[in-house]
């Protein structure tokens, strides 16, 4: 399928119809979204975390306390709002209503806002209720249409400036899942013929949340979220990165090379031989990762607010599953046992537990790459790395290995992200694990960090690698490992001596081999000679054969 990439994403993009969707006037959310696309199944994901914040990402102080414009200040238009706590003034250009405005009150905190990844997801749940309960005749025919519209809207990306809730609020989610409520509930009424606030057609907790808890929705649009970026973004990026290294391993197939092991000479092996082992981890992290999937199309969603089901349609946490299933191409079902889908997140636990894994492959890539290429005088110097930018203020010339810098630094903070992530799933009490917007924004973190690392180390490095010819030539002739292949013919106790002799008087091998004596020149030259050291699968096994 085709991937929307970011530079072609633009605020005057035209809204498609309803069978497609698609990120339009992203720049009003995040420059860097990338689109969510539909044509039959997933085409891409908006797995970047939301730049943008209202009122600087905390809300107005004159918003917080009171109405009075400060001096020099204009006076923002309000209206007056209701909940269960009484009345509140929310701006009147603003679709969110009153418990979005206490919360932009009460959780000041932090400039994370909720993913947009999460927001386009909750939205799709709510675009599958929505028609669900007009389907079951829970919601009359016009609501449940206007409901579905209004979702469409958020998903073609006309309402992003609607969402400012941090991540650090409720851990349910509970604000972020009333956000989405009031903002389709006053929308919709607009497409009703009605108005906002006061004046609004539907009701955000009895239409737009009908049959639902945060605490079956929120989950059920974590999943969402989490399996379609990895599947429509992750995936893409590793397989793409593998492919480079595959290639470089066929390229570099015939160039023998020092082994290391404990940063010391080992026995030789071809740089192909070496690249097929980066090509190999990465086959399996991506198993790792694939191996998770199944366990995020379970969702959350008939399980309401304690795993029960109570206040929801028969067979609706059945219904919406199927819904999703077909509007996004992805076997989605209602999750077997709610209790466990609300108290635990074990998938999204093990899923990250794979992305961890990836990490870890990507950091010895990237730090094997950067060591091979140190010099370009006085390091190995065996890799040439491509000169993208200068590598110092103070001394001219220099040039660093960035890519594997960036590269190393996304993988520790990925698994800085696995803990806390771990923590807060381990965390749940009772009926509820309250952790839930740590656990998502963590996870699809790493996720657009290890996508954007993988697609930016291929084309700005992998891509681009070559290999120093003369200098791995000359470093594996001066090797003393080589002596390794003189054990079968001669004891390991006598190789040794001529290894130690070799390195005490500054002597090649075969010299002090000959100056210790009982082996002809000819046998030397034969034994000695690293192409024959290659062991049983020689310099023909460039990895390729990982590659899925």
């Amino acid at each position: 399928m085709p991937q929307i990439l970011n530079s072609e994403i633009s605020a005057h993009a035209q809204r498609l119809p309803d069978t497609s969707f698609t990120a339009t006037r992203a720049q009003q959310f995040d420059p860097f979204l990338s689109a969510w696309t539909k044509t039959g199944t997933f085409a891409g994901a908006a797995f970047h975390t939301q730049q943008q914040s209202f009122a600087g990402g905390k809300v107005n102080e004159s918003q917080a306390s009171d109405d009075t414009p400060r001096a020099g200040e204009a006076a923002v238009a309000q209206r007056r709002e209701h909940d269960a706590f009484g009345a509140i003034d929310v701006p009147a250009e603003r679709l969110w209503g009153a418990q979005t405005q206490r919360a932009l009150q009460h959780f000041q905190i932090g400039d994370e806002k909720m993913p947009a990844a999460l927001i386009l997801a909750l939205a799709e749940v709510k675009r599958a209720a929505a028609r669900v309960n007009g389907r079951l005749g829970e919601l009359p025919p016009e609501k449940a249409d206007a409901i579905q519209r209004a979702a469409d809207e958020v998903i073609a990306g006309e309402h992003f400036g609607e969402f400012p809730l941090p991540v650090w609020q409720t851990g349910s989610g509970t604000q972020t899942n009333m956000n989405l409520n009031e903002v389709l509930a006053n929308r919709a009424s607009e497409l009703l013929g009605g108005g906002r606030g006061a004046a609004c057609r539907v009701h955000p907790n009895d239409d737009v949340n009908h049959g639902q808890s945060s605490n079956d929705v929120f989950p059920s649009a974590m999943h969402i979220a989490a399996l379609l970026g990895v599947e429509h973004t992750l995936l893409p990026a590793l397989g793409q990165l593998r492919d480079a290294l595959a290639a470089k391993s066929a390229e570099f197939a015939d160039i023998v090379k020092t082994g290391r092991t404990h940063l010391q000479d080992a026995t030789p092996l071809t740089l192909g031989q070496e690249f097929s082992g980066y090509v190999a981890q990465l086959a399996h992290a991506e198993d790792a990762i694939r191996a998770t999937l199944p366990a995020l199309h379970e969702l959350a969603i008939g399980g309401t607010a304690v795993g029960t089901g109570q206040n929801a349609p028969a067979h609706f946490g059945e219904a919406v599953a199927a819904e999703l299933s077909v509007r996004l191409g992805e076997p989605w079902v209602s999750a077997a046992n709610k209790f466990a889908a609300l108290a635990g997140h074990e998938a999204l636990v093990a899923a990250h537990g794979g992305l961890k894994t990836l990490a870890t492959a990507l950091t010895k890539i990237a730090n094997d790459l950067r060591w091979l290429a140190s010099g370009p005088r006085c390091g190995l110097g065996e890799l040439r790395l491509p000169e993208n930018e200068p590598g110092s203020s103070i001394m001219p010339g220099k040039v660093n290995p960035t890519q594997c810098e960036a590269l190393t630094m996304i993988c520790y903070q990925v698994i800085g992200n696995d803990v806390a992530l771990t923590l807060g799933a381990a965390a749940g009490a009772f009926e509820l694990n309250v952790y839930k917007p740590l656990i998502i924004r963590n996870f699809l973190q790493s996720l657009r960090l290890l996508s954007d690392g993988m697609s930016s180390m291929e084309r700005w490095c992998v891509r681009d690698i070559t290999a120093q010819r003369t200098r791995i030539a000359e470093l594996a002739g001066a090797s003393l490992m080589l002596v390794t292949a003189l054990v079968p013919h001669i004891g390991y106790d006598r190789a040794a001596d001529i290894a130690k002799r070799a390195h005490r008087d500054g002597l090649s091998l075969k010299a002090a081999a000959l100056a210790i004596g009982g082996i002809s020149a000819d046998d030397l030259e034969h034994w000695l000679d690293p192409r024959h050291m290659l062991g049983t699968a020689g310099d023909k096994d460039s990895g390729n054969d990982a590659a899925h």
